[in-house]
């Protein structure tokens, strides 16, 4: 059984498709809390965060959008993150938008430092997310976390991230989407790329376990950031950045029971779901069957046949 708390992050601020603020709405419509109570997991539901008062920012990059909210939220996001670790809890962000993990991991991390631990990062969506402040296009903040958790230069904005996490405790599970100045600067990383052609070269269940391997054998923790975008957009169309040829139904079970099996995983991050843009709450609702896979659900019951 393990200790669960429910920290709703209804952010909005690092993209410009509104909706993901309902995220955390959906996710509680669709039962989260009560499966992971039928589960056998005690649960908590703090509630949603807000960003309080806002800081006063500015960026060289004039494209950089919505700074002042994305900087309130990653300071309210790390320290509740960190404060529910520190309580023996596994905290999981309901999002909200994927900047969100700009202060999850923050959180994260700062507690493995308390622990004396190493931090790992698994993160499942269709980007690198490897942009800076000041080599984003878009402007968008969403896809800039990874960059700030692998200690990238371009966040003077931002408090300095607590332990930047090495590039070879970083794992982009899923990636097909990366942009040309995200590509060139990967390039001098030694961060694993699981994109597509890896996972259909490879399948999915080797990388993973090779991944999941040098967790335990650090004896690290491990922070899960889990975007809808990771799921291909025939199964998953609530989000606002699809992408196609994500993992199916059964990959991203698989994913999550491989996860589960490991009992490695100590946070959570559920992001980028946008009910706006969702068919009767289909994703919504396999995002938090997802959820149920990562803490002990099967999706098929096998029995123990009698061969007798």
């Amino acid at each position: 059984m393990s200790r669960i708390s429910l920290i709703g992050a209804p952010i909005d601020s690092g993209q410009r498709n509104l909706g993901c603020l309902m995220g955390p709405a959906a996710y509680r419509v669709a039962g989260i809390d009560r499966l992971l109570a039928d589960l056998g997991h005690e649960v908590r539901d703090l509630g949603d965060l807000t960003p309080g008062v806002l800081p006063h920012a500015s960026c060289d990059n004039p494209a950089v959008d919505q700074l002042d909210e994305t900087l309130g939220w990653t300071k309210v996001l790390r320290h509740r993150v960190s404060e529910v670790l520190a309580g023996g809890r596994m905290p999981i962000t309901l999002g909200g938008d994927h900047s969100l993990a700009l202060g999850s991991v923050a959180g994260a991390a700062e507690h493995a430092t308390r622990a004396g631990r190493p931090l790992f990062l698994l993160w499942l969506d269709a980007h690198s997310d490897f942009h800076t402040p000041m080599t984003t296009v878009s402007g968008n903040l969403h896809g800039t976390p990874v960059a700030y958790i692998a200690g990238r230069s371009g966040f003077d904005a931002f408090p300095p991230f607590p332990a930047p996490i090495p590039a070879e405790r970083i794992c982009l599970f899923g990636i097909r989407s990366v942009d040309a100045a995200e590509h060139e600067a990967l390039l001098r990383y030694d961060i694993a790329m699981n994109d597509m052609r890896v996972l259909d070269e490879r399948g999915i269940v080797a990388p993973l376990r090779e991944f999941l391997a040098r967790v335990r054998a650090a004896n690290g923790l491990l922070h899960v950031s889990l975007d809808v975008d990771f799921l291909d957009p025939s199964i998953a169309p609530a989000v606002g950045t699809t992408v196609p040829g994500g993992a199916t139904f059964r990959e991203a079970h698989l994913v999550c029971e491989l996860l589960h099996e490991s009992g490695l995983m100590t946070s959570l991050d559920l992001v980028e779901l946008n009910p706006f843009l969702d068919e009767r709450g289909r994703t919504a609702k396999l995002m938090v069957d997802l959820v149920g896979s990562l803490m002990g659900k099967k999706v098929f019951d096998r029995p123990t046949r009698s061969f007798h």
